[in-house]
């Protein structure tokens, strides 16, 4: 893929990029901030690199107007960034902006939201229970998920925060505790054994398959972001026919949440090789080395491009 820069950057004016945020990822987005400021400004871009320091809604109003930007580049992860705060503040404020809106990242942060919305659409998702810290049950969870290992999450977190493996019900009071420092709901999911992959979506079309191998059991926060922890395979070693199969769920799961622009769709693959989708992230990573912009460039678009391809999307949504 080949943008004409020169063309692009006088309408569009100044882009502000916007990273850390006040999340529990706040570093790791600074990172894909960083890397988007730099990968932007190699192309001739107008970059303002706006660093995210409140959760207050006028002091990031304020800010935004000082920076005098005409589009933002939203590179903030977790709760403020993905969960449709942010995307809430640019409209008011009439900025357009790089990915999805405020209802589907809504949907999308939420995993509770997700799992029903895409259950409904008859995507395959793998059995789950939600619960609250209010009305907590470990035997009807138990009763309803038949069997072990299975996985506790917070319902509205990233970069596998808070998540732990539990492989019989003694396991269930330190993840219980540890998923609940995220906030008061969780969702309890029955632990697919099988291979990990990712799938990226650029407007609208399926980017190449990534399978995931961490030297850990699940690939948590450690595995996702200390060198040498896991492998990637690009493109995953599946078969045509499986590629195009999970290519077409991921499609179908980020057009059933309402995605604009990119996302990447995680799935667990079970040893019948049925896919299960894991979760939607509308804001990805976004260094060069991250999982998106890994399946960018085994699809020929290097990292300046796709960055671009998210502003001409934004400016266009905008029009």
């Amino acid at each position: 893929m080949t943008l004409k820069t020169k063309d692009v950057m006088p309408r569009l004016g100044t882009i502000g990029v916007l990273m850390g945020g006040v999340s529990s990822e706040r570093d790791v987005s600074l990172r894909s901030g960083l890397a988007v400021v730099d990968a932007l400004k190699k192309t001739g871009c107008t970059i303002v690199p706006i660093e995210i320091k409140s959760h207050e809604r006028e002091q990031i109003i304020s800010d935004l107007r000082l920076a005098e930007i005409q589009l933002a580049f939203v590179a903030l992860h977790g709760k403020f960034g993905e969960d449709g705060t942010i995307q809430s503040i640019l409209e008011d404020l009439e900025i357009p902006y790089t990915g999805s809106g405020i209802r589907a990242s809504a949907c999308a942060f939420n995993k509770v939201t997700t799992q029903r919305t895409l259950r409904a659409c008859g995507l395959p998702v793998a059995d789950f229970f939600v619960a609250d810290a209010v009305d907590l049950d470990v035997d009807a969870i138990v009763d309803a998920l038949k069997e072990f290992p299975l996985v506790v999450k917070p319902s509205c977190e990233g970069s596998s925060f808070g998540v732990t493996v539990v492989h019989s019900k003694a396991d269930f009071p330190s993840a219980l505790n540890e998923a609940f420092r995220y906030g008061n709901e969780i969702i309890v999911e029955k632990f697919i054994a099988g291979r990990e992959l990712t799938v990226g979506i650029l407007d609208q079309e399926v980017l190449p398959i990534v399978e995931i191998c961490p030297s850990k059991q699940f690939f948590d926060f450690e595995a996702k972001y200390q060198k040498g922890l896991t492998d990637y395979i690009i493109p995953a070693q599946l078969s045509d026919g499986l590629t195009q199969r999970v290519g077409e769920i991921a499609l179908k799961a980020h057009q059933a949440v309402g995605c604009e622009g990119y996302s990447r769709v995680d799935f667990r693959l079970d040893h019948a090789n049925q896919p299960f989708i894991l979760e939607i992230n509308t804001i990805p990573g976004f260094t060069e080395t991250s999982l998106f912009p890994k399946a960018a460039r085994q699809a020929g678009i290097d990292f300046s491009d796709v960055c671009l391809k998210l502003i001409q999307l934004a400016y266009g949504k905008k029009k």
